[in-house]
């Protein structure tokens, strides 16, 4: 799937995203509470890149749980940004934020970032080599030792466990209220749009683009995450 059409895909679903996905609240949660004891020694007024931010769910649970921080919200469907803007401005912490509308290319290129969240993106760049630019981007804007906190699906889709994952994944989704149309969707996007790769090689893209070797910290079914710390001489 081409910029374009994953942006206009992300535009389309704004206004009821979080709706729709508000059965899958818990596995979000859990990677809510893990994400917190990876960040907890940065430092209290630390300044935090949220890359595909969407709808704000992640910098509105850091922004109640770290109240000195400030963040940047970077997306490249303006609908989406308009949800999070809303969001930080009902939940009172649009002042310590500042809204991006683009890809990392489009931002400056310095490394002011003390940590970053990347949750549930690099995972539609198909190409290897474009996915390891893409966290080397994310590398060059953290000071050194900086923090990204990264998640996507992840499983080797050639081994018989991964029928099982992906069928016990689907039947979570479909018990937690997503809707067909929805199901169908993703079905299609696991096998044509989505680069679902082993979990150890996902680590080892992230460690290439400039990290020491990435620490996963979190898994549930398909989803993992991975704590990385930027390499002094990225």
């Amino acid at each position: 799937m081409r910029d374009e059409e994953l942006r206009a895909l992300f535009d389309q679903q704004a206004a009821g995203y979080d709706q729709q996905w508000a059965g899958m609240a818990p596995i979000r949660e859990a990677l809510y509470l893990l994400l917190d004891a990876l960040f907890a020694e940065l430092p209290a007024d630390a300044r935090v890149l949220c890359v595909g931010a969407g709808t704000g769910a992640e910098i509105g649970h850091l922004a109640a749980r770290f109240p000195g921080w400030r963040f940047t919200a970077l997306d490249p469907s303006e609908a989406m940004l308009d949800v999070c803007r809303q969001r930080a401005q009902r939940e009172g912490f649009a002042q310590r934020c500042e809204f991006h509308a683009g890809y990392l290319d489009t931002l400056a290129d310095e490394p002011v970032y003390d940590g970053a969240t990347c949750f549930l993106v690099s995972q539609f760049l198909l190409e290897p080599q474009a996915r390891t630019r893409f966290f080397r981007q994310i590398a060059q804007r953290l000071k050194p030792g900086g923090l990204l906190a990264s998640a996507d699906l992840a499983a080797d889709i050639h081994a018989p466990a991964y029928e099982v994952l992906l069928r016990n994944w689907m039947t979570l989704m479909s018990g937690a209220g997503v809707q067909p149309q929805m199901l169908e969707r993703v079905r299609i996007a696991y096998a044509r749009d989505v680069a679902v790769l082993p979990a150890q090689q996902v680590a080892g893209i992230i460690q290439a683009a400039g990290f020491a070797a990435p620490v996963q910290f979190f898994q549930a079914g398909l989803m993992h995450g991975w704590g990385c710390q930027r390499a002094a001489d990225a």
